[in-house]
């Protein structure tokens, strides 16, 4: 509700600096008195300022320009940079949202700067903007803030959010190609069965003789596709649009596609070491941090991606929070690999936990680029493979009668 009370609108706005000079520009706030009230503190005497049109195509032009994870990364990577060199944290501000690219950036970046101007802190800020800043980055802005170390926790935040970024890139790319091969494949199928093969059907006709078995049943499946095409592509659709929101409304068919996932072969295997990578890599950020242990483990539960280590994380949440050690907790929740537990000891017993689980999550990130490298190499064959039987089939089974004709001249 209370990013509800801060929206901020964008205004167009000609003045004259501080020397008389000329200047343009645009300036977000919450109305046109606010816009004027900042452009005087930045020592701009506006003589007009207009509310900005929107663009004719709506959330289609820049404006709609989501906010991506990247954004968010670079964002906490040049307000690190911009502290550690001595910037105030309100200027900082105001020169990151003159520098950004996106809009809709720009005006989030003075929407908390507007807070902090107010006596929020950072912190505070960030948290009503739950959509880009989670908990994970809202816990180490906050354990930065209390130790003194801002600059040091955005930096980590930056290098944790590219990260988990160039991961899910990873898995977006082993999960894509074997749906594109699909999706093609099915295309090509239809365009031949419905516009191609009622050729040759014409051609038979005029034969007057029995069509080999396999040239009957391309005729048939074309026969069928010509039919019923608008029944096969919208229930696809009708079915595709359903599985989305129920993955979007319903949790418990959401963690059973995620747990089920995980039993796939070649992609079950890159999922779970990307789950396994995640929760590594974020325990060391938040640990590292001097986030309380407790308090971390909501936030790695949240981020692994998997509802299967979500739920062991959690568990291991109640053990630590009663006592138990992060190692035997790993160990009572049995998901987690051997190779794993025994680095997270070693850590525990050495004091460097943040280390230890820093290269676990290297060593998973590296397993998961050579699996998706593997992955892609191994469907190039299969994708021919595919793509030839399909289309191969049909070809040959169209051909048949001509060869049988030939034959008997």
């Amino acid at each position: 509700m209370a990013e509800k009370t801060i929206k901020q609108q964008v205004f167009v706005w000609e003045g004259t600096d501080k020397k008389g000079a000329r200047r343009k520009g645009e300036v977000s706030g919450a109305n046109m008195s606010m816009a004027k009230a900042d452009l005087r503190r930045q020592g701009i005497n506006p003589i007009k300022v207009n509310k900005k049109a929107k663009p004719l195509f709506g959330s289609g032009g820049p404006r709609g320009k989501k906010i991506t994870p990247k954004d968010v990364a670079l964002f906490a990577r040049q307000l690190a940079t911009m502290m550690s060199s001595g910037v105030p944290l309100v200027q900082s501000f105001e020169i990151m949202a003159k520098g950004h690219e996106n809009p809709n950036m720009r005006t989030l970046i003075n929407n908390v700067r507007t807070d902090i101007e107010g006596g929020a802190t950072l912190t505070e800020a960030l948290r009503k903007h739950p959509r880009q800043f989670d908990d994970l980055t809202c816990n180490l802005v906050n354990a930065g803030e209390q130790a003194g170390i801002l600059e040091g926790l955005l930096d980590k935040i930056a290098t944790y959010k590219e990260k988990t970024e160039a991961l899910k890139s990873k898995i977006k790319k082993a999960l894509f190609y074997p749906t594109a091969v699909i999706v093609v494949a099915f295309i090509i199928t239809a365009i031949l069965l419905i516009f191609v093969i009622p050729q040759f059907e014409d051609l038979f006709s005029s034969f007057g003789a029995d069509l080999p078995a396999p040239t009957q049943f391309v005729i048939a499946l074309s026969e069928f596709f010509q039919a019923y095409w608008f029944v096969i592509f919208g229930g696809l659709g009708l079915a595709g649009f359903l599985f989305v929101k129920a993955k979007e409304k319903s949790p418990k068919f959401s963690d059973a596609l995620q747990i089920g996932s995980l039993k796939l072969p070649v992609i079950g295997n890159i999922l779970q070491k990307a789950a396994l990578a995640r929760f590594a890599r974020t325990l060391a950020t938040m640990f590292a941090a001097g986030v309380p242990l407790v308090e971390a483990m909501s936030s790695v539960a949240g981020a692994v991606g998997n509802a299967k280590y979500r739920d062991a994380v959690l568990r291991m949440k109640d053990d630590v929070s009663s006592g138990t050690s992060v190692t035997a907790a790993m160990e009572q929740t049995a998901v987690f690999p051997n190779m794993v537990v025994q680095m997270a000891s070693i850590g525990e017993e050495a004091g460097s936990l943040d280390m230890m689980l820093g290269k676990v999550a290297d060593f998973y990130e590296q397993e998961v680029d050579d699996a998706v490298d593997a992955l892609s190499s191994l469907l190039e064959p299969i994708i021919m493979a595919v793509l030839g039987v399909l289309v191969g089939g049909m070809v040959v089974a169209m051909y048949l009668p001509i060869f049988q004709m030939g034959a008997v001249v």
